[in-house]
């Protein structure tokens, strides 16, 4: 089943107003989880959206909240989230990052307090909109084992690294600390499919691609095994310590199942003012030309840049219409 951009959109607005949202905020909060499904990542899109709800409904996300600056430091600030909504904080914090660095090159937000962002590469692809290099990170709940541990005590922690590309075919990776998000898990299990490759353990402690048991033990690999663990510690402790807000060990003893009171980092580099245009354009051309030319191991299977992908899946999306869960999307249009 698929539904249009804008039919997706309408839906989410109209259910966020309904549960309080102004017109304004609830347009803009909408639009970006209706771009997260229109680019392919159903997970934080669409998918993720009753799940918003339900935390609403439980007083975890405050619709009426807004970020309130706590302090500055140059092109640094501090900023609570107030437990407003998730991805509206974040796309104000990569926006004051950006107009940080538009005056003083780079600019860096800490944000304190807030809820699930969704999708982090949304944040990315903004910051390089606007002609500028973007990092923002996230913690999260405890939900992945250090390297050599059963229990979760560290989170899978995204990252988001991008930068602009002439035309809007900006480079962007997203990727969270574990081999695949518990989205993307859980999508997986939805659409009764097998992971790729191996993404956690099974119940009798077997690596395994079977999204389900990987749900029952919560045992996610790391990226690049202990590598991806150790990542994953230090992106946490930065947020932290820059914020002044929770940690991963912290958000875990909050409540035991519910992610929120989160800390995040948004961090913009005037690429264009540093770089100028011309040896912008040059440099990354330069480079994704010559990965793109690289000898195949399949030659039926392109090779693509990070962020190409995404923008083949949003052209197919927007003329084809966005695919959909036909419960979930049911789902949805009762609210």
């Amino acid at each position: 089943m698929r539904v249009s951009f804008e039919e997706m959109k309408s839906e989410f607005k109209r259910i966020l107003i309904k549960k309080g949202f102004s017109e304004e905020r609830a347009e803009v909060s909408a639009q970006l989880f209706t771009e997260t499904s229109c680019d392919g990542v159903y997970s934080h899109g669409y998918v993720r959206f009753p799940r918003v709800i339900e935390y609403i409904d439980k007083g975890l996300i405050d619709v009426e909240a807004v970020p309130s600056k706590v302090e500055g430091i140059g092109a640094f600030e501090k900023w609570d989230g107030n437990i407003g909504m998730g991805n509206l904080n974040a796309k104000f914090c990569m926006e004051r990052a950006i107009e940080l660095a538009k005056t003083n090159v780079i600019g860096c937000v800490a944000l304190k307090n807030t809820n699930h962002w969704m999708r982090g590469g949304s944040y990315g692809w903004q910051a390089a909109d606007a002609g500028c290099i973007g990092i923002c990170w996230t913690n999260t709940f405890t939900n992945m084992p250090a390297w050599g541990a059963k229990d979760s005590r560290i989170g899978n922690n995204p990252l988001i690294l991008s930068v602009p590309r002439e035309g809007g075919n900006h480079v962007v990776v997203d990727l969270a600390m574990a081999q695949f998000s518990y989205g993307k898990i859980e999508v997986t299990k939805l659409n009764k499919e097998q992971l790729p490759i191996p993404g956690g353990y099974d119940s009798k402690g077997n690596i395994t691609t079977d999204p389900e048991e990987i749900e029952k033990t919560g045992r996610v690999l790391p990226i690049g095994y202990w590598k991806g663990s150790g990542l994953s510690i230090l992106l946490d402790l930065i947020a932290t310590v820059l914020s002044g807000g929770n940690s991963v060990f912290k958000i875990g003893k909050i409540d035991g199942s519910s992610e929120y009171q989160l800390s995040q980092i948004f961090i913009a580099i005037d690429a264009e003012r540093v770089a100028g245009n011309e040896f912008l354009k040059s440099a990354v051309n330069e480079v994704l030309n010559d990965i793109k030319s690289s000898e195949r191991v399949d030659e039926n299977k392109e090779i693509f840049y990070p962020g190409e992908r995404t923008l083949n899946t949003r052209e197919r999306n927007l003329e084809q219409g966005i695919p959909v869960d036909e419960d979930v999307w049911k789902k949805i249009k009762n609210m």
